[in-house]
């Protein structure tokens, strides 16, 4: 009887001759394809000098997008997002747009406005999202259902609309299909990575993107999220701030398996898989990108040397 490795290589050996004679039979235009190619995608919460949105719009624009909404709450710092990213993708069409991620009149305007111009809604990335620095007994619920209702009917809006735009056809578009993602968070899983109201919305963005995907079956249209852990970005710089002045910033990220924080571009990536067609069979998914912190119960990690 052969061992686990001997089939391991051997099954190894059938897929990748599979995939060879596939890449035979391609031409090298089809291997050469952008992993976004023909796309059009919005991004919410973009605007953000140091963000996960303004990555995610770098990384699908160096993969070949058709067109991307760069859109933000406030719009001071889009028009030269756009600018900077046309100048160095001129194939790439990105239009910056003011819109609130929890206006249902707002979300349904930019989808309109995709549909309009190109025919067609591939990826939606709802990124929007506040967090506050909150104790359970000084949090007002009034600022409880603020975070509520822009980390979670921002998810709610971009799943309504942008899976009912997802299956209009035409043009170059032959059946239905796209791409929902959504930014939950490690403090979505459990307790201990985010205040109370923040952890409670991304839960529910968690929970929103699995019912979303069984909602929408037969419709070639996936829903999923990322699940950050600390990640630098302009909504965490007072912790990191605070760390680089009492001279502790190599402690931040620490209690994970690799033992550091993330940077942007890192959770852009995973984004980037998950609204190209290499990610085509993973739906009603939580992606978790945390360095492995949710791997583990509270344990003191001491280096195996």
């Amino acid at each position: 009887m052969s061992s686990p490795k001997d089939r391991l290589l051997l099954l190894s050996g059938h897929v990748n001759g599979a995939r060879n004679e596939k890449n035979n039979n391609d031409t090298n235009n089809e291997e050469s394809k952008p992993r976004l190619c023909c796309k059009v995608c919005i991004i919410t919460g973009a605007g953000s000098e140091k963000g996960i949105g303004r990555s995610t719009a770098w990384a699908f624009a160096e993969n070949g997008a058709k067109a991307i909404y760069v859109t933000d709450y406030r719009d001071d710092l889009l028009p030269q997002l756009a600018k900077e990213i046309q100048t160095k993708y001129p194939k790439v069409i990105v239009i910056p747009r003011k819109i609130d991620a929890t206006s249902e009149d707002d979300v349904k305007s930019v989808i309109d406005d995709a549909i309009k111009k190109f025919g067609r809604l591939d990826v939606f990335f709802a990124n929007a999202g506040v967090a506050y620095s909150s104790d359970l007994y000084d949090l007002k619920p009034s600022k409880f259902m603020e975070v509520m209702k822009i980390n979670v009917l921002s998810v709610f809006l971009a799943i309504k609309h942008a899976s009912t735009a997802m299956k209009i056809t035409g043009n170059d578009k032959k059946q239905s299909g796209g791409s929902i993602i959504a930014t939950a968070s490690v403090a979505g899983l459990r307790s201990g990575a985010g205040p109370i109201d923040y952890s409670a919305s991304k839960a529910a963005v968690i929970n929103l993107i699995q019912l979303g995907a069984c909602q929408l079956v037969n419709t070639n249209i996936r829903v999923n999220s990322i699940n950050p852990g600390i990640i630098e970005t302009n909504m965490t710089m007072p912790l990191f701030d605070q760390a680089r002045k009492r001279g502790t910033i190599d402690k931040v990220g620490q209690l994970n398996p690799l033992q550091r924080y993330g940077v942007p571009d890192e959770i852009a990536n995973v984004v980037l898989f998950l609204a190209s067609d290499e990610s085509s069979y993973i739906n009603g998914h939580a992606l978790t990108v945390d360095g492995g912190l949710s791997a583990s119960l509270p344990i003191v990690i001491r280096s195996l040397r």
